[in-house]
């Protein structure tokens, strides 16, 4: 059995983080939206014999991973490892070899989730490809496990997430275009994100999304980029010059406005009409993509 799967990468038009939680996460309160950047997930799913022992996990399966990137690992600390593992034992399924060969398209480490829709195209392409043997709620319950964006890479779309990002109210989706520049050699893991937002002295001001979703409504551009925010970006920026400098390039080019995506360092601008981003310095990396009204595709 095989299936391809395309897993869209995100960004946040609003994040704000609220506070700390007991379970190491912190409460935020976001407007996530997907866009045409997809990874590629090649996935094959065969009976193996009951004798076989090589490389099974603990519930007797084979889970297998390649891929065309070098910046990712390929064994259990990847999270479509991960996923797939938790899938076999929600389901009690054994005696399965699982392959999964991961297209990158995403930019890794970049704030963008890919990492997080792999994981989430990983448990979707699954389920179909055994019948569709958990429900949508079930595989949210899995994503809920691994890590904050994952249950939103489920939906895709547009949602206002809350908690620390599982809880998930969709909304309409604006039209928008979206240029994001990531610098090639710069890799910002949300960790460190987190740990220097927790740092600093004076937190950003919680404005709450209420605008954001009207606007979102109206489809404006205009007042959808005046009123881009991310926390994260206020405890990022000190440490690292050349986001604000594609924040300024993008601006120049003729984005409305350019904001961080996520834990960084890609960032994105608005823009209407068309975009000349050739000139942009070699070592960064330019796409040019449309906001998205759905998730994971065949």
């Amino acid at each position: 059995m095989k299936i391809q799967v395309k897993t869209p990468a995100k960004i946040n038009l609003i994040l704000e983080i609220l506070s700390k939680r007991e379970d190491g996460f912190h409460e935020i309160q976001s407007i996530m939206q997907a866009i045409s950047l997809y990874d590629c997930l090649n996935i094959e799913a065969e009976e193996i014999d009951s004798h076989v022992a090589l490389r099974m996990t603990k519930d007797r399966n084979i889970i297998e991973l390649s891929g065309n990137s070098s910046l990712i690992p390929y064994d259990e600390t990847n999270l479509v490892y991960k996923a797939a593992e938790l899938f076999l034992q929600k389901t009690r399924l054994s005696g399965k070899k699982i392959n999964i060969h991961i297209e990158k398209n995403i930019p890794v480490a970049a704030g963008l989730a890919g990492g997080s829709s792999n994981a989430a195209g990983t448990l979707w392409g699954l389920n179909q490809l055994f019948d569709n043997i958990l429900k949508t709620s079930e595989l949210h319950e899995l994503a809920s496990q691994m890590g904050s964006d994952i249950n939103f890479c489920l939906e895709g779309g547009t949602n206002i997430a809350t908690s620390r990002g599982e809880i998930l109210s969709k909304s309409s989706t604006p039209d928008l275009n979206i240029a994001i520049i990531k610098p090639k050699n710069l890799f910002v893991s949300a960790k460190e994100a987190y740990t220097k937002y927790a740092a600093l002295s004076k937190k950003p001001e919680i404005k709450g999304l209420e605008e954001m979703k009207s606007v979102i409504f109206e489809n404006n551009p205009d007042k959808i980029a005046k009123l881009l925010r991310n926390h994260l970006e206020k405890a990022i920026l000190s440490d690292y010059s050349e986001i604000q400098e594609i924040k300024n390039y993008l601006i120049q080019k003729g984005c409305k406005n350019a904001l961080m995506s996520g834990s960084g360092p890609s960032v994105f601008g608005i823009y209407e009409g068309e975009i000349d981003l050739s000139d942009a310095k070699p070592e960064w990396e330019c796409f040019k993509v449309k906001t998205i009204n759905f998730g994971i595709i065949r």
